[in-house]
């Protein structure tokens, strides 16, 4: 009776998730057959969307066999509602819709929500940050990632300066930064998201804890993907400009063009920027030297900051045609210019000393459907380039914060100790030649059930030398390699009608490092060249698995847990200047248990009100913890620091995101709470907060909109943002004090933009930290005060 009741049971699973199911495609175009893309494609009765590729195709799975109403909606095209029938495997369904020449900005919201909830439901603990409002405003994309819940960018100035980002405890390499799935140290540090402008991204997908298939490699926090804009159904051209405090300037502009008859498609963008960055600061950190030798707190403007980028991006290739789904060649040139203030901490001011880093990147990306066999899909990004770095230290005098010589006693000038601003002085280049290769395949074996390989190889030739030193001692530079392999395997499967989705996977991590460092030694009373030759070859396992189940339509599950490996990089093992980071080629590899478990409940609709909640807790457990180093030394003397490995630590938190939205009110609250202790016993720090990490952070942001202000079809929107940062410290306390602690922060901005009739043109004007508050960031660097931000937007469509 047992073994009759239990294939009873099994045999209702199996026809639970296996059922007999459908798929549903077909292509969304307008009267005049040009695709719809980004339309919304809902099946009603199962709650269930997609939207539209730029190419206007559609395509829904695991569909039990019935009749459902099919609804079509985009913010270009009329509503259009059509009953369907799914009794076959494959149904195919081509649709008109009428589009439409009118658009107010409120409907501009429309377009990627659907797709924001899918990724937000797949399993993974991820939030999906939309940048159609922030490209219309006087914001950096670092700035939209830090108003993220769990999510805080270390900075060490304004405008350009060097980030660090911490999601939930994990900072460093330990965090992936993509774009479009492509790790971001490839294209250099001179294409990243300081200059990277929100006109420029679709959307940003923030993974905390376990990465999805398409983005495996070895970090333990998980990671922030950027999605370059891809283009719309139509040709675009869209241009803006921007001023503001501290002398800042920005451009863009970027466009569209595609054949719809051949599928050829060219994108391109381009962007500028340029800031003195010459913000006042007043921080206690921030000191002059006396002709006696004693040290005050000094208030003055940064003088040695300024900074300056530009660069483009182009795209050509060809989209759905018969031998490519996509296939896309691609440039990527950028430069920027930074001076550099200060050392890790700020006590001292440095004049003269500068970074250049220039980078050409070339790629290609081929997408393949129903690849020799149907059902199989063949994913492949590649990309090589040649980054250029340069770091110039050449001044010996010693400099205070009103921009002055530091005077002795003597009535002379002082000299710094080593004959630079930090250290000795220095014209060092940095060359870099990486590739940087991503295969996937996915076999749909089943509805519903999918197996993913992927690979990814990265690999770097580095060469150091130093313009000052003789040719004698340029014989003796440093050269390194390092090559890093991540193989993954995924199972994916989507049961119970969609409500149950699941990944499980099996990483295998590889790391090859070769150091060549040439040194002198006396041998038979004979100075001679020798080289010190390190090689290291290492390799792990790691495995994991991320589920989601929809208890309601508007009530969604959510968990993960893996075990995960990092290599260190070539940086935190070969040093970088620019980031005053010293070599430390013993670091090792970072392995971590990693456990997250939450809801995303909403929208909830009440009338007018819609609310909507979502709540995550985490644990991660990690070993040899790669990290900059935090000394308990004064800070006056730590110019420069390297990468580390704490034995142990763990962090415990929790983040929560509350939306509400009332008409024309928008607001939204969001918290994040945890603690990174050490776990050594032999340390005196044992169970202390980890310093230099803000452990409990709240944002909050309120939008209105008011219409027809002023001109008929006009949009004004206003904006209201606020940050807390509780107090964190700066260093490793035995004894705590309130001097190596940053005081309590709660910084505010306004902001409004306003939409002109014809559509096409946008004014916005921002006011950031209007209250001139302190603002404190990685190892207690001061963060601009008040500033104002004035910007244009216009955009040309239809051409």
């Amino acid at each position: 009776m047992k073994h009759f009741l239990l294939l009873v049971l099994i045999s209702a699973f199996n026809s639970l998730v296996f059922a007999q199911t459908g798929t549903l495609s077909g292509k969304v175009t307008d009267d005049q057959g040009k695709a719809i893309a980004g339309a919304t494609v809902t099946l009603k009765e199962m709650n269930r969307s997609t939207m539209t590729d730029d190419n206007g195709l559609y395509e829904i799975k695991s569909i039990t066999y019935g009749s459902y109403t099919l609804m079509i909606s985009s913010v270009i095209a009329k509503p259009k509602n059509i009953r369907i029938k799914v009794d076959q495997p494959n149904t195919v369904l081509h649709t008109k819709v009428r589009e439409i020449t009118d658009r107010n900005l409120e409907q501009v919201t429309v377009q990627g929500k659907t797709e924001k909830r899918k990724i937000e439901t797949s399993g993974f603990a991820v939030n999906v940050v939309d940048t159609k409002e922030a490209s219309l405003r006087n914001l950096q994309t670092n700035e939209l990632l830090n108003r993220t819940v769990g999510v805080r960018v270390r900075q060490v100035g304004g405008f350009g300066s060097n980030a660090d980002y911490n999601l939930n405890g994990m900072s460093g390499r330990a965090i992936g930064i993509f774009i479009d799935g492509i790790e971001i140290s490839t294209y250099g540090s001179s294409f990243n998201l300081n200059n990277i402008p929100p006109s420029m991204i679709e959307r940003i997908e923030v993974y905390k804890g376990v990465l999805p298939a398409h983005l495996a490699g070895d970090y333990l926090g998980g990671g922030i993907n950027v999605i370059l804009k891809k283009g719309v159904s139509r040709n675009n051209l869209t241009a803006s400009v921007s001023y503001g405090s501290f002398n800042t300037q920005q451009a863009d502009l970027s466009g569209t063009y595609r054949n719809e008859k051949t599928g050829f498609t060219l994108r391109g963008s381009g962007f500028y920027g340029y800031s003195d960055n010459d913000y006042e600061v007043w921080s206690k950190w921030a000191k002059n030297e006396l002709s006696d030798g004693r040290e005050v707190q000094a208030r003055g403007k940064r003088f040695n900051d300024a900074f300056k980028t530009y660069g483009g991006r182009l795209e050509a290739g060809f989209t759905q045609v018969k031998w490519a789904d996509q296939f896309m060649v691609n440039y990527n040139g950028s430069y920027t210019y930074k001076e550099i203030q200060h050392g890790q901490y700020m006590a001292r001011p440095y004049k003269g000393r500068f970074a250049e880093n220039n980078a050409h990147i070339v790629g290609l990306d081929y997408l393949k459907k129903d690849f020799l066999l149907k059902g199989l899909k063949l994913n492949f990004n590649g990309v090589y380039s040649n980054k250029k770095e340069y770091i110039q230290d050449t001044v010996s005098y010693r400099y205070n914060w009103d921009g002055n010589l530091v005077i002795g006693n003597k009535g002379v000038p002082l000299r710094t100790l080593g004959g630079g601003q930090q250290g000795l002085p220095t014209m060092a280049n940095i060359d870099r030649q990486i590739a940087s290769l991503r295969v996937g395949l996915t076999y749909q074996i089943a509805d519903g059930h999918s197996v993913i390989l992927t690979h990814g190889f990265y690999t770097v030739d580095r060469q150091d030398y130093d313009q000052l030193k003789t040719i004698l001692q340029q014989n003796y530079e440093i050269s390194s390699d390092m090559t890093t392999n991540v193989s993954a395997l995924t199972y994916e499967v989507d049961a119970f009608q969609n409500r149950l989705k699941t990944s499980a996977f099996a990483k295998y991590y590889q790391q090859k490092i070769d150091r060549t460092e040439p040194v002198s030694r006396t041998i038979n009373g004979v100075p001679t060249r020798i080289e010190n030759v390190t090689k290291d070859n290492r390799s792990f396992t790691g495995y994991g698995f991320a589920a989601s189940y929809a208890l309601m339509s508007n009530l969604v599950l959510i968990s993960s847990a893996e075990k995960a490996v990092r290599m260190p990089s070539d940086g935190e093992i070969f040093g970088n200047p620019t980031d005053n980071l010293n070599s430390n080629p013993t670091i090792k590899p970072e392995t971590s248990n990693n456990y997250n478990l939450g809801f995303r409940a909403g929208a909830f609709n009440l009338g007018d009100h819609k609310i909507s909640i979502s709540v995550s807790a985490f644990i991660r457990d990690t070993k040899n913890k790669i990290a900059i180093r935090s000394n308990d030394r004064a800070i006056t003397v730590m110019p420069t620091s390297e990468s580390i490995n704490l034995p142990g630590t763990q962090s415990k938190g929790f983040e929560a995101e509350l939306n509400y939205v009332y008409r024309n009110l928008n607001i939204a609250l969001n918290t994040s709470k945890f603690n990174t202790l050490i776990k050594d016993s032999g340390s005196p720090y044992n169970n202390q907060q980890i310093p230099n990490e803000p452990f409990f952070t709240i944002n909050g942001n309120a939008q209105y909109r008011l219409q027809n202000l002023i001109q008929k079809n006009s949009a004004l929107n206003l904006y209201y943002n606020f940050g807390f940062v509780n107090p964190f410290e700066t260093t490793w306390l035995i004894t705590k004090d309130n001097y190596n602690q940053t005081p309590v922060q709660f910084i505010q901005d306004v902001g409004a933009s306003y939409l002109f009739p014809n559509k096409k043109l946008v004014i916005s004007f921002d006011a950031k930290n209007i209250l001139n508050k302190e603002a404190y960031d990685n190892f207690a660097s001061q963060r601009p005060g008040r500033a104002f931000y004035l910007k244009f937007n216009y955009t040309i469509n239809n051409f």
